[in-house]
């Protein structure tokens, strides 16, 4: 089962297991990129040119961070409700698969691998999902699981 979700209110029974939600995609913004990695990742091959063209990667390249949260803000407008997301305990698996380069275009896709209601608070459920962003070109560039607290529907 396929979804493409706009920013619909959603609960928890809305993140069914094997559901798969196509976020849509961002651009890697070269300048925001140096910003990033200047700001957090001051690493040369991600905010010097000449040094990244000699580095193994052959060019500049996006911190993982950055990747990460260019993922977030398409998990946060198009795949989590403002009605029902209560965050996230954490992550498992996060892995940062191949470079990621100024201009690319990164394509979010979340697949729901386990929901169920809490125990200790029935009002609210568990969502564990798979998350791959991918470039333009198909390639897996970021994947991870993700943990995430939502509201139930009321019930009458």
């Amino acid at each position: 089962m396929t979804r493409k979700p706009s920013p619909p209110v959603r609960h928890f029974e809305d993140y069914p297991e094997g559901a798969v939600f196509e976020l849509g995609s961002i651009r890697v913004e070269p300048d925001e990129l140096l910003s990033f990695a200047r700001r957090f990742d001051p690493q040369p091959f991600h905010t010097d040119a000449r040094a990244a063209a000699e580095s193994p990667y052959g060019g500049l390249i996006a911190s993982g961070w950055h990747t990460a949260s260019l993922m977030m803000r398409l998990l946060a407008t198009q795949f989590l409700s403002p009605a029902s997301s209560l965050g996230s305990p954490g992550v498992d698996e996060l892995r940062w698969l191949a470079p990621v380069r100024p201009g690319d275009e990164l394509w979010v896709r979340v697949t729901i691998l386990s929901a169920r209601r809490s125990a200790s608070n029935p009002d609210r459920g568990v969502a564990i999902s798979l998350i791959e962003t991918r470039n333009q070109e198909g390639t897996l560039v970021l994947s991870m699981k993700a943990v995430n607290l939502l509201r139930c529907r009321a019930r009458a």
